[in-house]
């Protein structure tokens, strides 16, 4: 299709989510979780820093509206040994920081945007038990891609989108990156 702007070896295969498909999706995972969580009271969203964070923000902000009761949301910060778009060796190390409110005893959902070998989700499951122990774990994706090296899977998925190994999901959120879709991307090194 195209070379991608922001990085020439790779090639834009095609668009999977426009803005108004990303906020349709949010929506409708807003509406699951509140029905699986029985209204929400004891609910608490965590965003896996980067993209995680505005998918929780605006997942919470939906439940808020629609059960007329405020819901926490807090961000999880995770840093990689490589650049957040590779497929080559994902190697999470995590930083000490505050989720920004209590998590003992609380229905806690993990969100990030992409679900791929399920490190990330491991590593953020030692990050988020090291600031207490949740009563009940759950994961929210935006994009489950496959491919998963750990028995990890999300409660709430966006999309799932079987790809290759040469294949990368891009996920742009207007918070982050001023911009407002998904695009499948293929390296062409």
């Amino acid at each position: 299709m195209s070379e991608s702007p922001s990085n020439p070896a790779l090639r834009v295969k095609g668009r999977l989510m426009s803005a108004s498909e990303i906020e349709r999706t949010l929506v409708r995972l807003a509406h699951e979780i509140i029905e699986k969580s029985n209204g929400g009271e004891n609910l608490a969203l965590v965003g896996i820093k980067r993209r995680g964070v505005p998918f929780a923000e605006r997942l919470g902000k939906l439940i808020s509206t629609i059960e007329k009761h405020p819901v926490d949301t807090g961000v999880l910060d995770i840093q990689f040994y490589r650049d957040d778009l590779s497929t080559a060796g994902p190697r999470p190390v995590v930083t000490p920081g505050s989720i920004g409110f209590d998590v003992e005893g609380r229905d806690v959902i993990l969100c990030d945007d992409v679900l791929y070998t399920g490190r990330t989700v491991r590593a953020a499951l030692d990050a988020l038990f090291d600031h207490g122990r949740p009563r009940r774990v759950q994961l929210a994706v935006l994009i489950d891609r496959g491919h998963r090296e750990l028995p990890i899977e999300a409660t709430y998925v966006g999309r799932h989108v079987p790809t290759s190994s040469r294949e990368i999901i891009e996920v742009k959120f207007q918070e982050v990156d001023h911009d407002e879709q998904v695009l499948l991307v293929e390296r062409t090194d």
